[in-house]
Formats: structure tokens, C-alpha cells, sequence
């Protein structure tokens, strides 16, 4: 379905929703590093259990892995879909070449997130609450701007792929169920007690 046809107030209205999300928890990350930079031996206030923690991420490697905290890419990166999903809401129409770009850019922050859970999982063998509301709006964000991609004819100029994916749309959220359903499953296996903390942490 061309983007000139109909505007996508739904993806516009969740990519300022997700930036919103994702910014304030790359926020909080980058407080929590400024506190452990200057009191190192003290506990943070996302440090929950052995399990679930912030310090030995924002300690490791892996938590600066261009050099510089990770919370900064998140500071800036938010920036470009939630001025995105303001344009879109405001009638703005982008050239191919601006989605495919901004796509890149989503499919990058997917891949890192991808590579930072694997890390968390399995070299860490730790779960950050604030790394994870990052995640969790990553995830959904790249499902819904990979098909919005496909719909708007930034990927294909074929109608039928186009109506297919907007009609995939509606999916979007089951997908993202099911890949938050993997990463519990794996970090179970790992033996990460995260279903016992996030039910101690709600009731």
C-alpha cells in the first residue's frame, strides 16, 4: 500500500512511543554508569540479584564495545525514529533513499541487540533491566519498520509484496511475543533465574 495513499499514523504513533521508551532507559543507563564511575564499589539501584543487574554489563567490555558506553548510542540513536514518527504524524513524506537509510540504521540496532542479548546470556551470564526495556521497543520497532519498508515500496516495487505486508502489520506484536518468549526460554536454560525475579520484582 504506497505511503502517498495513506499515511501510517500506527508506526509513526509507535516509533515516538518506542523513542520515548528507549531514550528514557538509555537515560537511566547512562546515570547509573556517571554513579558507578564515581562510587565503583557501590551497588546500583537496578543491581536486583546476581541475575539481574546493571554494573557488570556497564563494567564489561561488551558495555562500551565502540569505545565509549553503549547508553550514548541510545541517547542519540532514539533521536532519529522519534523525529521520524513526529514528521510522519506531521505529513511528511521521505524519499526512498531517506527509508533505506533509516532502515539501516533500525536493522543495526536490531543486530547489536541481538549480539548484546547473546552476550548478556551466554559470555555475562546476566540480565540488565534497563538493557532489556531497550529490547524490548528494539525488536518490535525493527519488525514493524522492515514490513513498513516493504509496504511503502522502499524494497519492492511489487503490489502484491506491498499488500502482503501491510496486512503482516497486525502480526507484528504476536512476533514480538514470541521473541520475547525465546530470550526467557534461553535465559532459563542458561539458568538465569529471570522468571523467580520479575515475579518477586511485581508481586
Amino acid at each position: 500500500m504506497s505511503e502517498q495513499r495513506t499515511r501510517p499514523v500506527f508506526y509513526a504513533v509507535w516509533l515516538i512511543i518506542a523513542s520515548v521508551i528507549g531514550w528514557f532507559a538509555a537515560f537511566q543507563l547512562t546515570v547509573e554508569k556517571f554513579t558507578l564511575l564515581q562510587n565503583p564499589s557501590d551497588a546500583l539501584s537496578c543491581d536486583i540479584s546476581p541475575f539481574i543487574q546493571c554494573s557488570k554489563n556497564l563494567n564489561s567490555w561488551q558495555g562500551e564495545v565502540f569505545g565509549f558506553p553503549n547508553p550514548i548510542m541510545g541517547l542519540s540513536g532514539w533521536i532519529a525514529p522519534l523525529v521520524v514518527g513526529v514528521a510522519i504524524l506531521a505529513g511528511a513524506r521521505f524519499p526512498r533513499w531517506f527509508w533505506l537509510t533509516f532502515g539501516a540504521g533500525v536493522t543495526f540496532a536490531f543486530g547489536l541487540v541481538c549480539w548484546l542479548i547473546a552476550q548478556s546470556l551466554y559470555d555475562l551470564f546476566v540480565l540488565c533491566p534497563w538493557c532489556m526495556i531497550t529490547w524490548a521497543v528494539t525488536i518490535p520497532t525493527f519488525f514493524a519498520t522492515m514490513l513498513h519498508l516493504t509496504r511503502n515500496g522502499s524494497f519492492t516495487r511489487s503490489e502484491k509484496a506491498r499488500e502482503r505486508a501491510d496486512k503482516l502489520m497486525v502480526w507484528v506484536p504476536l512476533a514480538t511475543i514470541l521473541s520475547y518468549a525465546v530470550v526467557i526460554v534461553l535465559a532459563q536454560l542458561q539458568g538465569l533465574d529471570f522468571l523467580g525475579e520479575m515475579a518477586r520484582l511485581i508481586f
